[in-house]
């Protein structure tokens, strides 16, 4: 394996770099939008229940601030509750802008990723290319072991971009649309946590 790297050429360094970037974006998504961090199921319940029961508390309120995801959203619509629904309403838009752009982290980085990596690996293999064609005129055919080399770093940095690319891209399209399914849901619960706090129908 570290041969077929080396016999790559320069280009697989940066392929290198690109596949260790993806790796760790990866990791990190997953982690980082996990249902029970970004938007636990239970949380609408819990926060419905404190307020029928009239357990809901600055203290509480300001526990959920610091977390992350729906748990942020409630508390800016908590906090505006008194102010009537179309305060609540900004407020709970403001946080949630907040909060989609923190899902949305590395994601242009990982779409990046997927489309450059190709791209290196193509100027690779004109690179190499370059290298055949240059051992042609100043040697002519007979050096088959400088043309292959040539070839073999052309082949190897072609194929390395789009082992690359390919995940990259897979997952970038899977994460935007796990991002996509959250922020519809995470809309739909603040939705209910705004009806049940304006029940009144007051602006």
């Amino acid at each position: 394996m570290l041969e077929l790297f080396k016999s790559g050429g320069f280009f697989m360094w940066p392929l290198l770099l690109c596949s260790i970037l993806t790796l760790a974006i990866v990791l990190e998504r997953f982690w980082t939008l996990r249902n029970n961090r970004v938007a636990p199921r239970s949380l609408l319940s819990d926060v419905l229940a404190r307020l029928r029961e009239d357990r809901m508390t600055l203290d509480y309120i300001r526990t959920m601030q610091s977390q992350s995801g729906l748990s942020f959203i409630f508390a800016a619509g908590l906090l505006n509750s008194k102010h009537g629904r179309r305060a609540m309403k900004e407020s709970i838009q403001e946080a949630a802008n907040h909060v989609i752009h923190e899902l949305e982290r590395f994601m242009s980085t990982l779409g990046t990723i997927a489309a450059i990596s190709p791209l290196i690996g193509l100027l690779g293999t004109v690179v190499g290319m370059i290298k055949v064609f240059n051992v042609l005129m100043e040697q002519g055919a007979g050096n088959t072991q400088l043309l292959a080399g040539g070839i073999s770093e052309a082949l190897i940095t072609t194929a390395a971009g789009l082992v690359v690319a390919i995940p990259a891209l897979v997952f970038h399209r899977y994460f935007v649309r796990r991002i996509d399914e959250v922020v519809v849901n995470m809309e739909q619960q603040s939705t209910k946590l705004i009806d049940v706090l304006n029940a009144d129908g007051k602006e």
